[in-house]
């Protein structure tokens, strides 16, 4: 069977177990207002995996076992693996995550009346696992990342959301781009960066793409190719400073610093 039709006949066995659980108990449980932590929290895959994973556990309680594992492809495919870099016994690993896009007003077109969407905003989630919290310090284009504590010890989470492109039509025309991103683990003990990665959102070299990635293994080779286990800030470097954001305390937000 091929993958596409394997997640397929998972996302629909899901389906029919939930209408079959909430067919014998409804939900009359009080609803939950997230409110800003719709656009925080639910944006990175670390916490949609751990919602999704409650979700499963309630309807396995009401008769309904479904294996964590068959949905894994989903993950993977909606949030795929960037890379990860091993830094003085630690490791930092960068994961594509979600961004609404903004749908702009109108505007005349060639055609007519058109009604651009802003893509220019892109996020990403950094773990860190091996972490000692009260030494290191995550940077990202020397800014502080706001990591906060998973169920695992010594794992932390991050986002962090950047203007990837400058398109004609953006909701923040006069804000630059912040690519490539440069990921340091800063030492407090020695004022320097340890190690790091870089990330392009783009070819390296500028290069443009003659056509769409045919399958998943190119669409992952011009991925992994645009990530490098190097490019960290070299010598001493000041050491970031960490601003949460109160609406969204979780994500590193380099549009507003």
């Amino acid at each position: 069977m091929p993958p596409g039709t394997r997640m397929a006949a998972a996302q629909m066995l899901l389906m029919r177990s939930a209408v079959a659980a909430f067919w014998e108990h409804p939900y009359e449980r009080q609803l939950i207002r997230w409110g800003t932590r719709v656009h925080d929290d639910f944006m990175l895959p670390h916490y949609v995996e751990r919602d999704f994973a409650n979700a499963l556990d309630e309807l396995r309680a009401r008769g309904h076992a479904l294996d964590p594992a068959w949905f894994a492809p989903h993950l993977a495919f909606r949030f795929p693996h960037i890379g990860s870099v091993p830094v003085h016994d630690t490791e930092v690993e960068l994961r594509a995550a979600l961004e609404p896009w903004h749908v702009l007003g109108e505007e005349t077109g060639a055609a007519g009346t058109v009604r651009y969407v802003d893509s220019s905003v892109e996020r990403v989630q950094a773990r860190v696992t091996g972490w000692v919290d009260e030494r290191f310090a995550l940077a990202c284009n020397g800014r502080a990342v706001p990591l906060n504590p998973t169920d695992r010890e010594g794992e932390f989470v991050g986002g962090v959301r950047f203007k990837a492109w400058n398109p004609p039509s953006a909701l923040h025309p006069t804000v630059g781009v912040h690519v490539p991103l440069i990921f340091d683990v800063f030492d407090r003990w020695t004022g320097r960066s340890l190690g790091g990665m870089t990330y392009h959102v783009a070819h390296p070299g500028g290069r443009h793409y003659d056509h769409r990635p045919v399958n998943a293994n190119e669409a992952e080779a011009r991925r992994r190719a645009r990530f490098f286990a190097f490019g960290h800030t070299p010598g001493e470097m000041p050491e970031p400073v960490e601003i949460r954001s109160r609406e969204h305390p979780r994500t590193l937000d380099l549009r507003r610093v």
